[in-house]
């Protein structure tokens, strides 16, 4: 399997390992795979690499449609790689704790906001620290807010792009386990152009356009069933979005009841994004940040002149990226557009264009932009990671204990896959070494 399997080309009736899926953790599982005496083949639905890390050309600029942020960068197992392939990495802080133009918000309301969101994380922190302990019970993250405080909606909004989801959806344990170092930084060309120059390094095993519908455990090997036809591995390394698992758009036959119920324990929440270029960018500030209203959760962030180009990214999440994507691409730019016009004036009709709008939510292959734990489901991530007859392996931001959500919490979960796979009796006796290839040392 030394050059790319042709869309002619049929697929080989048996290898060792298939991963399935070729985002962050498949392709870091195939990665770290990569040793004489073990056949690899990674399986991918879409057209491309790189799951919810996707960087498109436009206005001469890449553009993450999915994950953009090195989150806790200093702590980050791909922010070392940036440079490494050719791309730069920006340290420019994130705007996310000011207003721009003080808009609805004076510098005192941006104060006590911080306040106030400070003290709710922190009861969030002394009850989970309680359920740790045994007392009590992991119970919605909404639970713990002030109801007598008049930043709630807003910090509902803000659940909504870092959760997908409204905090009454989120579990307080979980969410307080997320580790985060406070250290964000970016990739000028995209995040998911880095995600893609990684993948270059297995693409001679890769097949695009494959999916996989079933996986048959009734035998000594495993049976997989695809678009373009079948094979037979002795372990697979399942690195899709929790969604197509609880689905069952991804069948493993017998079903495994006990990770089913664990997908549906941990599901995908919604982020949506709009690249818009704007004229007159000279208005604004690079790198600032406008949440247009304090009243309602159903409200977007706008990110002005990100790395100073002269362009917004509108970034809506939970239920009110949930329903203007259903109606559509034109809904999320108009909506954005709508809450641009009433925040800085008329004008902004006519000076705003869309550029690339994303749509996670409806694309068949994510249903969805990151994982959240519903209350009382916060241990099901660790269920995840159970292996199935220490045959078929789970993987990706979902298994993640800390680092969930992110693209590099999804990497190193899925070289725990892959690591976990070199171990077990079925490849023992190929004689393989389970340690970690030189060439990958410092993943």
């Amino acid at each position: 399997m030394n050059a790319r399997i042709s869309a002619s080309q049929p697929l080989p009736s048996q290898v060792d390992v298939v991963v399935i899926g070729a985002g962050a953790a498949g392709i870091a599982a195939a990665r770290r795979l990569l040793r004489p005496g073990l056949s690899v083949l990674v399986l991918e639905a879409r057209d491309r690499i790189g799951g919810r890390a996707w960087t498109v050309r436009a206005e001469g600029e890449g553009l993450d449609m999915g994950c953009g942020w090195l989150h806790s960068a200093d702590d980050n197992v791909l922010a070392g790689r940036v440079e490494a392939e050719g791309l730069t990495l920006d340290q420019t802080p994130p705007p996310w704790r000011t207003q721009a133009f003080d808009h609805e918000m004076t510098r005192a309301d941006q104060a006590e906001f911080g306040e106030a969101f400070a003290a709710f994380d922190q009861r969030v922190t002394e009850a989970a620290s309680l359920v740790r302990a045994g007392v009590g019970e992991d119970r919605p993250a909404s639970d713990f807010f002030d109801p007598d405080c008049r930043w709630n909606p807003r910090m509902d909004a803000i659940s909504g792009a870092l959760n997908g989801a409204r905090f009454a959806e989120v579990s307080s344990l979980d969410y307080d386990a997320y580790g985060d170092t406070g250290v964000n930084w970016r990739v000028r060309e995209g995040y998911g152009r880095l995600i893609a120059r990684l993948g270059e390094a297995v693409s001679s095993i890769t097949v695009t356009d494959c999916a996989v519908s079933r996986i048959d455990r009734s035998g000594p090997v495993l049976r997989l069933e695809t678009n373009r036809g079948e094979l037979t591995a002795r372990i697979v390394i399942l690195t899709v979005p929790n969604s197509l698992i609880a689905s069952e758009t991804i069948r493993i036959d017998p079903p495994v009841p006990a990770l089913l119920e664990a997908t549906a324990g941990v599901p995908l929440g919604l982020a949506s994004k709009v690249h818009m270029t704007v004229r007159g960018a000279g208005d604004f500030q690079p790198d600032t940040q406008l949440w247009t209203r304090t009243d309602t959760a159903e409200t977007g962030g706008y990110h002005l002149r990100p790395f100073g180009r002269p362009m917004i990214e509108a970034y809506f999440g939970a239920d009110l990226a949930w329903g203007l994507e259903a109606q559509g691409p034109a809904a999320l730019f108009d909506f954005a557009v709508s809450e641009l016009v009433a925040a800085l004036g008329s004008d902004m009709r006519r000076r705003l264009e869309a550029v690339a709008v994303s749509g996670w939510g409806v694309d068949p292959w994510s249903r969805g932009a990151y994982s959240h734990a519903l209350p009382g489901h916060a241990s099901d991530r660790a269920k995840l990671r159970t292996s199935v007859e220490d045959r078929i392996f789970v993987a990706g931001e979902a298994t993640a204990p800390i680092y969930y959500g992110t693209a590099h919490g999804a990497w190193m979960e899925g070289e725990r896959a892959a690591d976990a796979a070199l171990t077990v009796q079925a490849l023992k006796g190929l004689g393989l070494d389970p340690r970690r290839p030189e060439d990958d040392s410092e993943a």
